[in-house]
């Protein structure tokens, strides 16, 4: 019998208990909530071609199927690309001479700088194919850089790896730290 009191008392008393704890809480999580709402207006537009120019002349192409344009309250703008960007690259005489693939973009309006990420392949002019999981384009020094590995793999099959990775902006030359990789060598040739 006092078994069967003191559950009909647990049974009402606990839905008491909990609606006394819940207000409380929800005042609490919804004071917190508001403290961290920010405001951010996104523009979405979608099969974006980006055309980049210099001196009236096309150097590059770029093709976005989704980029959005973030204005954050009290933060620079940026440009977001989640479905990745394909940029073509135009010689003097106008015709393709490489080309830039990745899976996400982001470009910092203030800072001038681009960032390719996730799964970057860029082939030069040369014929070289670049890999890496970020590339990153100042647009004020015009050159690439990474802090990541970059991967390279020249026509003449040598390939190769690093880390502070480095070049121009056509890719005709690069530099990196603590590379590695294998070289093929001519026979019977003299410097």
């Amino acid at each position: 019998m006092i078994r069967k009191a003191f559950l009909y008392g647990l049974i009402f008393a606990l839905p008491l208990f909990l609606a006394s704890c819940g207000d409380d809480d929800l005042k609490k999580a919804d004071a917190v909530a508001s403290s961290k709402k920010v405001n951010v207006a996104r523009d979405r537009t979608l099969g974006v071609d980006i055309i980049y120019s210099d001196s009236a002349r096309v150097k590059a192409q770029g093709y976005a199927p989704v980029l959005d344009k973030v204005t954050p309250a009290n933060a620079a703008i940026y440009q977001e690309m989640p479905k990745g960007v394909k940029i073509d690259f135009y010689n003097e005489n106008g015709q393709i001479d490489g080309n830039l693939v990745c899976d996400y973009a982001i470009r910092k309006d203030q800072e001038l700088k681009t960032e390719f990420r996730k799964n970057v392949v860029v082939k030069s002019a040369k014929g070289d194919t670049f890999t890496s999981e970020e590339l990153i384009w100042d647009e004020q020094k015009k050159i690439f850089y990474s802090n990541q590995r970059v991967f390279v793999k020249g026509v003449d099959g040598n390939v190769g790896n690093g880390i502070n990775f480095k070049a121009p902006q056509d890719f005709s030359t690069y530099e990196m730290e603590t590379g590695s990789g294998e070289l093929n060598m001519k026979e019977g040739v003299a410097p």
